[in-house]
């Protein structure tokens, strides 16, 4: 007898069905896993850069130690760069005076420390650029163009002056002066 009957294999069907889901999830998962990837760089890539920043402002700066009476219209500033700082030329260092001029006003005066030589306070010659964990001192012209916040100026109206320095491509310090004696040496901070 004669079997007539035919017989559909569908199995291979079902393999090949099952091979391509399989190269479709893999398709998948390797895009998605690129788009991670690509978003943690990125992350990671804005986040040193915001570290960075934060460095050089934090870095950057100058820390004062004291300043002193020099006479009647200059003060004597002693100052270091902050810790981790890059040498930073005279040049870039700059400094900004603002007083009340006893008459309701304000007084403003401004420079850089290119002004007057920094002298490193080991008794070295003057120096251009200042080097972190070295200490200097440097005067600053507080009287000029008829503006005066120096220190008889501040001591005859018992107003406070405000010191800013400034690093270019870094951070900025400020301190209150007040004069509390004008006589040479006397300290203001």
């Amino acid at each position: 007898m004669k079997n007539n009957n035919e017989n559909n294999d569908n199995l291979a069907a079902i393999g090949i069905g099952a091979m391509i889901v399989f190269i479709a999830l893999i398709l998948v998962a390797a895009v998605a896993a690129a788009v991670i990837i690509q978003t943690a760089e990125k992350l990671q890539q804005n986040a040193q850069s915001t570290g960075d920043d934060t460095t050089d402002e934090m870095s950057g700066k100058v820390t004062v130690l004291n300043v002193f009476v020099n006479d009647a219209d200059n003060f004597e500033v002693y100052f270091r760069l902050a810790a981790g700082s890059d040498d930073t030329a005279d040049s870039d260092i700059l400094w900004q005076l603002t007083c009340d001029d006893g008459a309701g006003g304000m007084d403003y005066i401004a420079g850089d420390f290119s002004g007057s030589a920094i002298d490193p306070l080991d008794g070295t010659a003057a120096v251009t650029t200042a080097a972190a964990g070295v200490a200097y001192r440097t005067t600053l012209l507080a009287s000029a163009g008829g503006n005066d916040c120096g220190p008889d100026a501040l001591f005859t109206n018992n107003v406070k002056a405000t010191l800013y320095l400034h690093v270019v491509g870094g951070g900025t310090t400020y301190d209150i002066l007040k004069v509390s004696d004008s006589s040479v040496g006397s300290v203001v901070v």
